[in-house]
């Protein structure tokens, strides 16, 4: 049995074949591309040479990837979305997105809004949420807003803001700057 790190090699080394057929090239084109020769690529590719780190560099480069991305995991990490409950809050979170400029996430909200202006929240940046189940209760400034299934909103989160479920659980798909997803995503906040 292949121990870990050597499956990871032989991954590398599949991905780093597979992007240069898919942009058809030749192991010419690609040496051409990241200064090593066709010779040196062949035997990277076949698993007859180790591969050196600034070689790799140079490789992802030259195929228009990132080393993160020719040696990222092989595990179902990267497809499967897995949430997380904050029971606090009442909130279940998916993230679909690992854009770490901005968050995408699918929200199951439980609890009700806030009762009183004391307990919204104030912190830079936008937040827009559409309304996929439920109704929500949106709760802007001095303002009490419910927002239906097919119905989205956008307000700037300068505004002391809150929102929870209106007569029972809520999902929303919403899309956070990076300040947006530090105040809402977080656990215990």
């Amino acid at each position: 049995m292949k121990q870990e790190g050597e499956d990871l090699d032989g991954l590398v080394r599949k991905r780093i074949r597979g992007l240069r057929a898919v942009l058809g090239w030749s192991l010419d084109d690609l040496a051409a591309r990241c200064y090593l020769s066709p010779s040196t690529l062949s035997r990277i590719e076949t698993g007859h040479r180790r591969i050196g780190l600034d070689q790799l560099t140079v490789i992802a480069r030259a195929l228009g990837t990132t080393l993160d991305q020719l040696v990222e995991s092989v595990s179902d990490d990267d497809v499967v979305i897995r949430p997380r409950h904050d029971a606090k809050r009442g909130v279940t979170t998916w993230s679909l997105s690992r854009d770490p400029s901005i968050t995408v996430a699918k929200m199951r909200i439980t609890r009700p809004a806030p009762a009183s202006a004391a307990e919204l929240k104030v912190h830079p940046g936008k937040d827009w949420i559409i309304i996929l189940s439920g109704v929500l209760v949106l709760m802007l400034g001095e303002r009490r807003i419910l927002v239906e299934p097919g119905q989205g909103a956008e307000f700037s989160t300068m505004i002391p803001h809150g929102f929870g479920a209106y007569d029972g659980p809520v999902e929303v798909i919403g899309i956070f700057d990076p300040d947006g997803r530090r105040t809402h995503l977080r656990p215990g906040r």
